[in-house]
C-alpha cells in the first residue's frame, strides 16, 4: 500500500490525518495545490505568517520562498502584493490604491496620523530600543510625556522592554511587530541608516 493510500485509508476510517507532501499527484499539480495552500494561509490571517507556519502546509521538499515567488509573479498587475513584513509574510493592498480604499471605506485622515515629537519619540525608540524616559530625555532635551507614550501605546506601535540598569531600574520601550508592520519592515535591520542632526540648541535630532 501506497503512503497516499494509508493517508486516504485512515482518513475515511476517521482518523485527522492532514496531507502535506501530496505524493499521489504529479509534480505540476502538487505544486499548484501547494501555492493555493499558502495563499489561503495568508489571505485568512491579518497578520503576518512565518515561514515556519507556512511550512506545516507543504511538503518536506518544498521551498516556501519558491513558491511565494511564483504567487508573486502572478500578483503582477493586481491592486494587492504579498509583502515580506515583520519576518514573514502577509498581503497588503499596493500604494497607489490607499486613496480609492479611504474613499470607499469613508476612513478619513485616521490610522497612523503622528505629531513631529509623536515620530520623533518613535524614531529614538525604534533606533536606541531599548531605552527608558531617562534615554528619550537625553536625547530631546526634555521630558517626553507619558501621554505621548500612551498615545503610541494605543497605537500598538511600542511596548515595555526590560528594566533598565539605571537606579530604581525603571521600564523601557521597544517597538512592536505593529511598528513593522504599518512601515512595511521586514525586521529592524531594515531601517533606513540613521543620520543624527542637531537644532539650533544643540540638542540631537534622531
Amino acid at each position: 500500500m501506497t503512503v497516499a493510500a494509508k493517508k486516504r485509508k485512515l482518513s475515511d476510517e476517521g482518523g485527522a490525518v492532514f496531507d502535506r507532501e501530496l505524493d499521489d499527484l504529479p509534480q505540476d499539480l502538487r505544486w499548484r495545490e501547494w501555492m493555493g495552500r499558502i495563499e489561503a494561509v495568508l489571505f485568512a490571517s491579518a497578520s503576518p505568517v512565518s515561514r515556519e507556519d507556512l511550512a506545516r502546509v507543504v511538503g518536506q521538499g518544498a521551498s516556501v520562498e519558491m513558491l511565494i515567488e511564483d504567487i508573486r509573479a502572478e500578483l503582477v498587475g493586481r491592486p494587492y502584493e504579498l509583502a515580506q513584513v515583520a519576518g514573514g509574510w502577509m498581503f497588503r493592498t499596493r500604494t497607489q490604491f490607499a486613496d480609492a480604499i479611504k474613499a470607499a471605506a469613508d476612513l478619513g485622515d485616521q490610522s497612523l496620523a503622528f505629531t513631529e515629537m509623536e515620530m520623533g519619540v518613535l524614531c529614538a525608540i525604534a533606533y536606541h530600543q531599548p531605552i527608558d524616559r531617562a534615554g528619550l530625555k537625553d536625547i530631546f532635551g526634555k521630558e517626553v510625556s507619558r501621554d505621548l507614550l500612551a498615545r503610541l501605546r494605543y497605537k500598538d506601535l511600542i511596548a515595555s522592554g526590560p528594566r533598565s540598569p539605571r537606579a530604581g531600574a525603571p521600564h523601557t520601550f521597544v517597538t512592536t511587530e505593529t511598528f513593522l508592520v504599518s512601515f512595511d519592515l521586514g525586521s529592524l535591520r531594515d531601517l533606513p541608516e540613521l543620520q543624527l542632526e542637531r537644532d539650533e540648541a544643540g540638542v540631537i535630532i534622531p
